[in-house]
């Protein structure tokens, strides 16, 4: 009887290391990229063509490799990052497995030229599919370069599940973008076809790097944050204020010793002290760095090392919660106007306003009046204004108050968020934002089977600076934003100009607007399943409504609101599936009150 059990052979163990650790040319971008940092390197120079799919190419300056550390360090578990086990747990390097290389070169055609600055010549070796098909000593500067091209040519059951070129760029530009702004102090730069894409040059602080690789107008919100724990951690990084946010978690850069991390523990933290500060399923942008001492985290317990495990978890959490808490704390307070939180600071002399009187309130009204009378006498202004009101959805001014469907009758507005309604005998509660969303929805689905969605030029077009895997977003979305009815340019470099967004939202934050529909299209992906997936575009676009929860509304606003719900087909829930209304029967209500 033969054996069950059996030894793989090693080209094949070599494969499978490869499915651990190489999922996409990100993934043998990253593990280049730490091996040069690893080496000591003061600069790192990434190139790649068609994607990572036909060439990596990664050159650093390090310290190199001399002849026979060339040949070992393409054979499985062999490294000069870890000598016994209890190296495992005080590691201070960014690499240690002693896997990359060799998983690398056993799914590619590997080419390694290294010398090291103490010899005179180095060592190139090509290796093909994990066999070394040749050697050979060459003249060359000091440091390492790591060709890597026709990344799965010997497994194209994985080569084909790769996407397409721009795609995969955009993974390899946000690796490297990860790894520049943890380390200021290096030059990188990364091209794409030959043409240059990113160049961050050595900077002295944080807040350089951020601003030449996240864009400096997200740079300018950005706060400073320092905290030690006083048992061993210390947190820094930089914080974005509360008025910014973006639809995914995608701008959180976590780090724990130098290393970039997707933490749920950490994350968590990051997110509960924002609470309070940012709308439902907003995200703040963040690059936090958490140093400890290395025996009390555990980066060892996934191959691609984005995971790790605390021996002190709760800690942790509760540190960075207090900490970003605490930063966040002083500025809420002075953007609401109370100033420094140093009690030493002297109450102003006079007050800063006089009180509003009723002659001063009659003088405003009458003004309006004015004014109201001026612009329906005005053809200009008036169509100006019959625009505007609707493009937002809203009439105003006298005279303009829409009537109600039958039937119904306003009460009034609850938590500046419920409209109370009468609805012949039923007492309805009306969700303002779910009904609006719905309103929003509903239209824009039907301009969209109609030929297109409306569109409405800015009057001053939106510039965007966008960190690197945006901007590839950005690149390859252009047909899909005019389908949506933006206007959307590339600008030079990572910047684009939205020129014109659809009529129904053209009153909301454009920026914010078009960076979410960029991330829900880059989340759904092909233009195939994006066919399938429209309902939920127009969701995310319903989902800027003007009309907010705990904003109040004029008694002609609410009434507008009614009548366009009731001359929609909506059903009783907006697009994301809350409720819109909520009904009490009289009987309900006379039950509760124990009557009839």
């Amino acid at each position: 009887m033969s054996p069950r059990i059996y030894i793989l052979p090693e080209s094949l163990a070599n494969q499978i290391a490869a499915g651990e650790v190489v999922e996409r040319p990100a993934s043998v971008v990253k593990e280049l990229i730490e091996n040069s940092l690893d080496a000591s390197a003061s600069e790192i120079f990434v190139e790649i063509e068609k994607g990572g799919k036909a060439l990596v190419r990664v050159t650093d300056n390090g310290c190199g490799m001399k002849k026979d550390d060339a040949f070992l360090s393409l054979e499985r578990h062999a490294t000069s990052k870890v000598k016994s086990a209890a190296d495992l747990f005080a590691l201070h390097t960014m690499g240690f497995r002693g896997e990359a290389l060799p998983a690398i070169a056993s799914v590619s055609r590997l080419r390694l030229t290294t010398r090291s600055v103490e010899d005179e010549a180095g060592w190139q070796i090509y290796a093909e599919g994990g066999t070394i098909r040749q050697a050979e000593a060459v003249g060359t500067v000091p440091g390492t370069v790591v060709e890597v091209r026709n990344l799965f040519f010997n497994t194209p059951g994985r080569r084909k599940f790769l996407r397409k070129e721009e795609t995969e760029f955009g993974h390899i530009a946000d690796v490297v973008s990860r790894l520049a702004l943890a380390r200021p102090d290096i030059h990188f730069r990364l091209s794409h076809n030959g043409r240059s894409y990113l160049e961050a040059y050595r900077h002295k602080r944080l807040e350089e790097r951020a601003a030449a690789l996240l864009g400096r107008g997200i740079a300018r919100d950005l706060l400073a944050v320092e905290a030690d724990s006083g048992q061993g951690e210390m947190l820094v990084g930089l914080l974005g204020a509360p008025g910014i946010s973006r639809s995914t978690t995608g701008q959180i850069y976590t780090y724990v010793n130098g290393r970039f991390v997707r933490d749920r523990v950490v994350q968590h933290a990051i997110l509960e002290a924002y609470r309070s500060l940012l709308e439902k399923r907003r995200y703040p942008v963040a690059v936090l760095f958490i140093d400890m001492p290395p025996d009390t985290v555990d980066v060892n317990v996934h191959p691609t090392k984005h995971e790790v495990r605390f021996r002190n978890q709760q800690q942790i959490h509760d540190f960075i919660v207090a900490a970003l808490r605490e930063r966040l704390q002083h500025v809420v307070i002075e953007t609401a106007g109370l100033g420094s939180v140093t009690p030493q600071r002297p109450a102003p002399a006079t007050a800063p306003y006089a009180p509003v009187g009723p002659d001063y309130r009659a003088r405003i009204q009458e003004s309006l009046l004015a004014f109201n009378d001026k612009v329906a006498a005005t053809p200009a202004i008036a169509a100006v204004a019959t625009v505007k009101g609707e493009m937002t959805g809203w009439s105003s001014g006298p005279g303009m108050e829409p009537a109600l469907p039958e039937g119904w009758r306003l009460i009034g507005q609850h938590l500046n968020s419920y409209l109370l309604c009468q609805v012949h005998d039923e007492l309805v509660l009306v969700d303002q934002h779910a009904a609006h969303e719905r309103i929003g929805f509903e239209r824009l689905r039907q301009q969209l089977s109609a030929g297109g969605i409306e569109s409405q030029s800015l009057l001053f077009p939106v510039v965007l600076e966008l960190e690197h895997r945006e901007a590839a977003v950005f690149t390859d979305h252009l047909a899909n934003f005019a389908r949506f009815g933006f206007e959307v340019e590339a600008f030079g470099g990572r910047s684009f100009s939205v020129t014109a967004v659809p009529a129904l939202l053209a009153e909301v934050d454009a920026e914010r607007l078009v960076r979410d529909l960029a991330a829900e299209l880059n989340e759904i992906g092909r233009s195939g399943q994006l066919d399938d997936e429209i309902e939920r575009i127009l969701a995310v676009l319903a989902c800027h409504s003007m009309v907010r929860a705990n904003q109040a509304l004029s008694l002609s606003e609410m009434q507008r609101l009614l009548q366009d719900l009731a001359a929609i087909d909506f059903g009783s829930c907006c697009p994301h599936g809350r409720p819109v209304m909520h009904r009490l029967s009289r009987r309900e209500v006379e039950k509760f009150f124990h009557r009839g």
